[in-house]
């Protein structure tokens, strides 16, 4: 019975043995990692604009005060041209004194103060962006940081890029593959990625009056890539 014990372990061993050697020689499954990329160009619907209003004073309240009165004027222009209230955020307030010169104790003093309002604008009627741009400047505003263009409702070009994105990616890991003699195998992995490119200017819209400000919407091209894993059918 021992013997018989003693070659039946001898026979698990060998067996257990040759299964590790059989793994340890099996060659792994080969793969493909390729990036794709898609792009949807679209028609801005609409815009974010970032202005301000910057005034001095000799004192922080008579700055402030200044300060205001210019920025009320400017949102009751913003709001007649028909800007709504949620559509107004104030993002930057700030007072600071004038570091002028140096006294006679060789310290700097403070000649006034200027006080800083930012103001950011979300406006849906691209048709009216020249003349609230030029009625906000009439108005009061004195510091213009920037206009950008988007889409109120991104998700439609975003999918459409996605998709794109996704044949490009099985193009190029099928051009690869089968110029390397092989044929492309079941996707392993997927990763994504994506974003909004700056505007490509493409036509300019300008105001009905003669004096508001001629503005260039542009483009807006919706991107979005994906990492894919692909197996390699040999």
């Amino acid at each position: 019975m021992r013997i018989l014990n003693a070659a039946l372990v001898a026979t698990l061993l060998s067996a257990t043995a040759l299964t590790a050697v059989q793994a340890q020689t099996t060659a792994p499954t080969a793969q493909i990692t390729v990036t794709g990329e898609g792009v949807v160009d679209g028609i801005p619907d609409i815009a974010t604009l970032s202005l301000g209003v910057t005034t001095t004073g000799e004192t922080a309240a008579a700055a402030m005060a200044g300060n205001t009165e210019a920025l009320t004027a400017v949102m009751a222009r913003l709001k007649a041209a028909g800007i709504a209230d949620r559509d107004m955020q104030t993002t930057n307030l700030s007072v600071n004194p004038n570091w002028t010169g140096y006294d006679n104790g060789a310290r700097q003093r403070i000649d006034g103060y200027t006080a800083s309002n930012q103001l950011t604008v979300r406006i849906r009627d691209l048709d009216g962006l020249g003349q609230v741009l030029d009625a906000a400047i009439q108005d009061g505003a004195n510091t213009l940081n920037g206009l950008s263009f988007g889409l109120s409702e991104p998700r439609p070009a975003l999918d459409a890029a996605r998709k794109a994105a996704v044949e490009d990616a099985r193009a190029r890991a099928t051009l690869l593959v089968e110029a390397a003699g092989a044929s492309l195998g079941p996707i392993v992995s997927i990763t994504e990625g994506g974003g909004y490119m700056p505007p490509q200017p493409m036509f300019r819209q300008s105001a009905d009056s003669a004096g508001a400000v001629p503005v260039a919407a542009g483009e807006v091209a919706t991107t979005a890539s994906v990492t894919i894993v692909f197996e390699i059918a040999q």
